[in-house]
């Protein structure tokens, strides 16, 4: 059966480890597991912008009727793995680009209803 319209894609041959620090030239990316989402969801850290993918968006956290999905484990994530960054680090969400396509942590502790009603 194909879901979405296309054969699935073949399964990965690498998995990215949560802390692993990927280099690309000068680069450093930390790789920080955030399950949630998908069993598989990460976020990526370079020099204060984190991509979060579809972790956490502007004002929203990812969709977690998925296949492996939970909202609380995705809300754990974010409680226990984004919340102690710094309050300057930018957020990057893979999609969903509304009025305010970044955001930074703290706007996202003291804006996003998310973390304001379910976390803290």
């Amino acid at each position: 059966m194909r879901p979405l319209g296309f054969e699935p894609p073949d399964p990965a041959d690498l998995r990215l480890k949560d802390g692993e620090i990927l280099t690309a030239g000068d680069l450093s990316i930390k790789v920080i597991h955030t399950p949630g989402h998908t069993p598989g969801s990460v976020c990526f850290l370079l020099d204060g912008n984190l991509f979060t993918g579809d972790t956490l968006f502007v004002g929203a956290v990812g969709r977690t009727d998925l296949r492996g999905g939970s909202f609380d484990t995705l809300l754990n994530s974010i409680k226990t793995r984004l919340l102690s960054l710094p309050g300057d680090t930018v957020i990057l969400p893979g999609h969903d680009y509304g009025e305010r396509p970044t955001s930074t942590m703290k706007r996202e502790i003291e804006e996003n209803p998310y973390i304001t009603d379910f976390i803290l």
